[in-house]
């Protein structure tokens, strides 16, 4: 399927992230669909139909103009507001985290729409002015402060940190100060530090020191760092991870790198690397190419939202981070997840297709 008169080099690196995906899920979630008494390709076909629902979202958002989400950015932001507090009040607790609503057979996570509302405000503030303390942009601020709040509640930090880092990148990307945006990473390190709670603190000192705790916190980081190793150079082959065998449990979720790892090697995941670079330059080329300010704005903070997520939820399979519940754009078991990112790259799509002049030699 080609999209005719969008950029088509990212609807294909989009749509084989979400082929590898496919292929990851299935391998690294059969073995715990068997356990649960499950068919093995339980969790492919729940997720094969969020991507079909956000197939059709992103082929309907591509053909709107992009322009007309500026005046939706504060309705959409007020209905995740909702949605979030639900979450607080009336939410499903999972893994200790109270995350998500149920509505029948459906569970989704509204955090994950907090990423899309976040980058429309912000475009729409930064498009009007740079000027932090301009009174007209507080109708703006007021939303993501509270949306960060519920979702600091959740407790879920690894989005608020996300949230944080896109919302730097596009002030910057729109003019902003740069003493300013040092002064807050500052700020914001020491705040979350005085903010830790005592499990956070811990999760820090595990990824630190995991043979402390091997068979407790420390566990998932060493399965993981085993997965990295057995797989080597040229991987063990599609389906012969064995820390999927139980020994990984988030395997097809957080940790789905590492079982893709073992399974492709060093080779493999430099693919996948290298699918989300070319992403983050066919983004940001789109953003550069956009005649208005809006519209750059808008697919910066997308593309680089999408990356930061990436870039997390590779660092902590491969232990560079600290241990979060951030799974891979595109890639990792959770529909919510897949649906909002393919309704992000909807937009990349659509601001392609109005605002990009071909390039010569298919550049």
């Amino acid at each position: 399927i080609i999209l005719t008169g969008h950029d088509n080099k990212l609807f294909l690196i989009v749509l084989f992230l979400i082929i590898t995906g496919f292929l990851a899920i299935f391998s690294a979630g059969a073995p715990k669909c068997i356990m649960q008494n499950a068919p093995s390709t339980f969790f492919v076909a729940r997720q094969f139909i969020w991507f079909i629902l956000g197939l059709i979202f992103m082929f309907i958002i591509s053909k709107i103009n992009y322009k007309a989400l500026d005046k939706f950015s504060l309705p959409v932001a007020w209905v995740v507001i909702i949605l979030l507090a639900a979450v607080h009040f009336a939410g499903t607790t999972v893994n200790g985290a109270q995350r998500w609503l149920t509505l029948g057979p459906i569970q989704f996570q509204p955090s994950e729409a907090s990423k899309l509302a976040v980058i429309m405000l912000l475009s729409s503030a930064f498009s009007r002015s740079v000027n932090l303390l301009d009174t007209r942009m507080y109708k703006y601020y007021i939303p993501i402060l509270i949306m960060v709040f519920f979702i600091f509640k959740q407790p879920n930090l690894s989005m608020v940190m996300i949230l944080l880092a896109s919302s730097m990148f596009m002030y910057f990307a729109a003019g902003g100060s740069i003493k300013l945006i040092v002064s807050t990473i500052v700020a914001g390190f020491f705040s979350l530090n005085l903010l830790f709670q005592s499990y956070q603190r811990q999760r820090i000192e595990i990824w630190q020191h995991p043979e402390t705790d091997p068979y407790g916190a420390g566990y998932n980081i060493i399965q993981s760092m085993m997965a990295f190793v057995a797989g080597g150079i040229f991987g063990e082959g599609y389906g012969n991870s064995i820390q999927k065998l139980g020994w990984l449990p988030e395997g097809h979720t957080d940790f789905i790198f590492a079982v893709f790892a073992e399974e492709f090697g060093f080779l493999g995941c430099l693919l996948v690397i290298g699918l989300f670079l070319a992403f983050l330059q066919r983004g940001l080329l789109i953003s550069n190419k956009c005649e208005d300010v809006f519209g750059k704005l808008l697919s910066a903070g997308i593309t680089v939202s999408i990356c930061i997520q990436a870039f997390i939820n590779i660092s902590v399979a491969s232990s560079m981070l600290p241990a979060t519940g951030v799974p891979m754009p595109f890639v990792s078991y959770g529909g919510t997840s897949l649906f909002i990112t393919m309704c992000m790259a909807g937009v990349l799509l659509n601001i392609s297709k109005r605002r990009i002049r071909r390039l010569p030699n298919g550049k």
